[in-house]
């Protein structure tokens, strides 16, 4: 790892419905923010966690300002419709790494050959549970390799960060801190390094486990996933996002909230295993960590 790879900073999973994936996601004990809405028709609640990331259940709230958005080039919905295309409503779209300058980014995209489009720069308002507002600015690069139709990356730079208090929204019941493994399948690993690595401003050796400075990302190929988590891997892809791997301080008390809350689980090598349902696109894993 060096100075220059970008932490993760977060990761959007498609949904049909806000509401179902509220719902959901409360009942695995997360709290889930207000509603957040994009200017270029698509809606946010997103789940924030001490270490910094989050996740971004996505939904489309306004399809005809999404589809005038697509026709201008906006990466960020025409991908998220894609996306939707060939595999449904629910799932898991996008790694989001964090950078102090997404037009230097995207030069390397570029140069790379593995741009996925222009640079998109907008500003929303964000509440937090206590109903205080502030405005957020971003600008986003996208890489995505040509294959990889399943699956895209791009860098966030904050370009106003809302001063918003958000301890709140990070005690959740299920005790997860953090994000600390982002799991890909794909047929062929070794043929996704260099999207990888340029994405993130990895220099690490050609590997198919990049480690962030907050977190792994590692592609698996599927027999690999299905023998590690016990579960199909899905349909033959260059490259999918598939499962996230939370920390919590007390695996026991999360395995409590979900059997009260009768959410099904599995457990493998000591880690708590649920599986994708409507509202949480990803299997999502809960390890220990100390």
């Amino acid at each position: 790892m060096t100075s220059a790879t970008h932490p993760l900073d977060h990761l959007v999973l498609p949904t049909a419905s806000l509401a179902v994936a509220r719902a959901r996601l409360t009942s695995l004990g997360f709290i889930v923010a207000p509603t957040g809405i994009h200017p270029f028709g698509t809606e946010n609640s997103c789940v924030f966690f001490d270490d910094g990331t989050y996740l971004e259940p996505l939904a489309v709230g306004d399809e005809q300002t999404v589809a005038k958005e697509i026709a201008g080039g906006n990466v960020f919905v025409a991908r998220d419709r894609l996306y939707r295309a060939r595999l449904g409503d629910e799932g898991f779209s996008a790694v989001v790494l964090s950078t102090a300058d997404a037009n230097a980014d995207h030069a390397r995209f570029v140069k790379a050959g593995l741009s996925a489009g222009d640079v998109l720069s907008f500003s929303r308002a964000f509440t937090d549970t206590a109903g205080k507002s502030d405005m957020a600015s971003f600008k986003l690069a996208f890489a995505s390799g040509s294959g990889a139709t399943d699956a895209f990356m791009f860098a966030c730079e904050r370009i106003n960060a809302p001063e918003i208090d958000r301890t709140a929204l990070q005690a959740h019941a299920n005790g997860v801190t953090g994000i600390v493994e982002i799991v890909a399948v794909s047929d062929l690993p070794s043929n996704q390094r260099r999207l990888i690595s340029t994405a993130t401003g990895s220099e690490q050796e050609a590997s198919t486990a990049v480690d962030l400075p907050n977190a792994a990302l590692t592609v698996l190929e599927p027999a690999a996933f299905s023998a590690r988590y016990g579960m199909s891997a899905g349909a033959p892809t260059d490259l999918r996002f598939v499962a996230i791997v939370f920390s919590v301080r007390n695996i026991d008390v999360t395995a409590r909230l979900l059997a009260a809350n009768a959410v099904h689980y599995d457990i493998a090598d000591n880690e708590i295993v649920v599986q994708p349902a409507s509202g949480q696109g990803a299997a999502f894993i809960f390890r220990e960590i100390k």
